[in-house]
This record gives C-alpha cells, structure tokens and sequence, in this order.
C-alpha cells in the first residue's frame, strides 16, 4: 500500500514537473521547491507509516507521549523546510508547499481511482 501511494507521488510529480519545465521562464527555483516538499512529504509519510507500526506494540500511555513527540518533530520539519524555502532565493515557497501536499493529494486519487484501496 505504501509503495503505492509513493509510486502515484512520483508519477503525478513527474507529470507536473513537465508541466513546469514548458510554463514558466525560469523554471529552475519552482522545480527544486517542488521537489524539496515532494521529498519530505515523501520522507514524512514513512515516519508516520514506521512510527505507528512500533506504537501498537507499545504500552498506551507510552504510546500517547511517543505520538506527540512524533507529531512534533514532524510538524518542526515542515517549519524547517517552509523556512528555508522562503528564506533561500533559489527556492520557490508556494512550490514547496504545493509539494508536501503531495502525499495527500496522492491518497485522495488512489481513493478515487482504484476500488480496492
């Protein structure tokens, strides 16, 4: 299921990457804007799909206190990264964001397309 839903996000990305490349001028700090959020939403999906494999198995106040600071440090890497991205010139902001909703954006297709997810 996992690999599915990234395999969708990378196909989608490759699709509005083209798209990109051939709409804009100087495309260069869109693309790699993109392609910094498509990474981390990418790398953010599997922390949370290896973070709440182990929290079954854990005690439920152990449990409580694991997924708070697994939101947490989740939610300070998308700080990290929106801050850089606006911060760093050759780093587009509004692209960036546009790719860490990518995931999601994936899973409401797979939702859509495919009976059996």
């Amino acid at each position: 299921m996992n690999l599915k839903i990234i395999r969708v996000v990378v196909i989608c990305s490759l699709i509005i990457l083209g798209f990109i490349a051939f709409l804009f001028e100087n495309p260069k700090p869109i693309i790699l804007g993109y392609i910094l959020g498509t990474s981390i939403s990418i790398l953010s999906f599997n922390l949370i799909n290896n973070s709440a494999i182990k929290l079954i198995t854990m005690e439920p106040s152990m449990a409580k206190r694991r997924t708070y600071f697994n939101f947490l440090s989740r939610f300070l890497i998308y700080f990290i990264v929106l801050s850089i991205a606006a911060i760093a010139d050759y780093l587009n902001l509004l692209a960036t964001f546009i790719g860490l909703t990518m995931v999601k954006s994936a899973i409401y297709i797979l939702i859509r397309i495919d009976k059996d997810f």
